[in-house]
């Protein structure tokens, strides 16, 4: 089969840059290399017991068949408990769809909703795959750039100049993947207060990393912000980062029903169900103790600070503090002479020395990378060495 074979939805978009070098660094590992991968974003925790022991039981009980495409109904009430609890969201669990991760629910709606030449603003740096999914469904990336100086927020007057009358979707994620920016209620409300004036612009809202906040401030999600806007608003939510449950692959969204519903019709037609034992999991994940998480949040903190305090030690490096998730987002551009320019050489440098990043132009940035900060303080203070030592 030749390239022409392919549909032009998915000739319009290509591998996951993130999942590359990941799998590249495994590559080099498998071959003997001592490799420190700071590539991917998963947690390094242990999945807390509790929910290990309820997807055993599951197992016991026999849990191994469909269930109801969108979810089973436990799982919808338990995640309009952790809407409500964590997000400040009062959610139906008739308008919450349960998805094979938090990365199909994003699938799901813009596929669900964009069209050839709908317009889609991302901020940038962006998430990897906000960009291919929206090209996928046929419509057209506007890019808001953000700067570090502004810690990689952008305000209600940056958007109003993006705004046109093709305008689908804006794309929200708080905190950020590939900064760490979080955005405050205030800055919320100013963007609220400009959608009021455009009802036919919708907000994706990716709040997966809002349990891992730094700010000591309340997470602050549109959604509840502005609860007026709940028909322009779709929540996304999860499990694998809150809860070191990436191979698990839950998701949750709530939204208008109309779009709910819509993400259904897809999923029933595309994937069917998310795995029952992976919903019973989420079940207990949902439900059960989460005292845990102002531990694992203190741990992040501290690993930040490590790293922050290290990278803007190394001549030609700089990052500002990340408020949220656990990435850093570096700048090299006093560097980037040496490269070429290309980041993505800067990237592979690093690599050839034994420490595995992303290329911040993966991410619609340039000039630097992002590193994952989920990793030991031992593996990170070497990882920290090797990055100093490569690019003395």
């Amino acid at each position: 089969m030749s390239r022409e074979h392919l549909s032009p939805a998915l000739r319009r978009i290509a591998a996951s840059p993130t999942t590359a070098m990941t799998d590249r660094a495994t590559e080099l590992r498998e071959a003997g290399r001592d490799i420190i991968s700071l590539s991917v974003g998963e947690p390094d925790f242990a999945t807390p017991p509790h929910v290990v022991q309820a997807a055993k039981d599951a197992l016991d009980q026999g849990l191994t068949r469909y269930t109801p495409v969108t979810g089973m109904a436990r799982l919808k009430q338990a995640a309009a408990l952790h809407f409500r609890r964590d997000l400040g969201i009062e959610a139906d669990p008739a308008n919450i769809v349960v998805t094979a991760g938090g990365k199909q629910a994003l699938f799901e709606v813009l596929c669900a909703s964009v069209g050839e030449g709908d317009e889609v603003i991302v901020p940038a740096p962006w998430w990897v795959s906000y960009p291919q999914m929206v090209r996928f469904a046929g419509g057209r990336v506007v890019p808001l750039i953000t700067h570090a100086r502004d810690n990689f927020r952008f305000d209600a007057a940056d958007l109003a100049a993006l705004i046109t009358p093709k305008t689908q979707w804006l794309l929200l994620n708080s905190p950020g993947n590939p900064t760490g920016a979080t955005y405050p209620a205030e800055m919320l409300q100013g963007i609220g207060k400009l959608l009021r004036d455009h009802p036919r612009v919708m907000v994706l809202s990716d709040d997966i990393y809002a349990p891992l906040n730094y700010t000591g401030a309340r997470h602050a999600t549109l959604a509840n912000v502005c609860p007026d806007l709940a028909d322009q608003i779709c929540t996304i939510s999860g499990v694998s980062k809150s809860h070191a449950m990436t191979g698990f692959r839950i998701g949750v969204a709530t939204g208008p029903a109309w779009l709910i519903e819509a993400m259904g019709r897809l999923q029933s037609n595309s994937s069917g169900n998310p795995a029952s034992i992976s919903q019973a999991a989420a079940i207990a994940a949902f439900e059960g103790p989460q005292e845990f998480l102002a531990e694992w949040r203190e741990v992040f903190r501290a690993r930040r600070d490590l790293v922050v305090g290290r990278i803007n030690a190394i001549p030609g490096l700089s990052t500002p503090v990340p408020e949220g998730a656990f990435y850093c987002f570096i700048d090299a551009s006093p560097l980037m002479e040496r490269f070429g320019g290309d980041d993505t050489r800067l990237a592979l440098h690093l690599l050839e020395h034994g420490v595995a990043v992303v290329a911040a132009s993966a991410f619609g940035g340039r000039n630097g990378f992002r590193i994952s900060f989920a990793a030991e303080e031992t593996v990170l203070e070497e990882a920290m060495h090797r990055i100093a030592a490569a690019l003395a």
